[in-house]
């Protein structure tokens, strides 16, 4: 028998996805504050080594740059972070004069650990989707990121709390 359901308009969809959007972020925050404390990190360090781990060694400059924090917050994040031995400084390959920050493979695996049944989980997930979906799905993240990351630059700014 067909569904009876009535038709939703664009304003109430929008709300439900703030909404569902609103609840994703929560859950992402405490999960990534729950992997974080079983090493000693804040959920901001353990986000930080997932980006080195994805995208390979960067400069200070352009961890500010691709997070959105400001670059004294990133000077004292990547302290912390070399003195708990989950990241060292190297000279850049080019430019003598610049360093850039790389992870430490060893803690790496053991953070990867704690994430192996959750990823699991999400693949187990992803069978129940088209593969159109998905693309719709990976796009809108995407996007919905580019969005985060601008309005965080805009927070780190000078004067933004005024």
């Amino acid at each position: 028998m067909a569904s009876k359901e009535k038709p939703r308009d664009r304003a109430q969809v929008i709300e439900e996805l703030t909404f569902a959007a609103r609840e994703s972020s929560l859950v992402s925050v405490m999960f990534h504050t729950a992997v974080s404390a079983q090493r000693g990190l804040s959920a901001t360090e353990s986000k930080t080594l997932d980006r080195l781990e994805r995208e390979g060694p960067h400069t200070a400059k352009e961890l500010a740059e691709r997070s959105g924090l400001a670059p004294a917050s990133v000077t004292g994040l990547v302290d912390r972070l070399v003195r708990k031995g989950y990241v060292r400084r190297v000279p850049h390959p080019t430019d003598k004069r610049r360093v850039t920050i790389e992870s430490v493979p060893e803690k790496q695996d053991e953070l990867a650990r704690l994430f192996r049944s959750f990823a699991d989980d999400m693949v187990a997930m992803y069978e129940s989707y088209t593969v159109e979906e998905l693309d719709t799905v990976r796009r809108f993240l995407l996007e919905a990121a580019d969005v985060q990351r601008r309005a965080a630059t805009r927070l780190s700014e000078p004067g933004a709390a005024d």
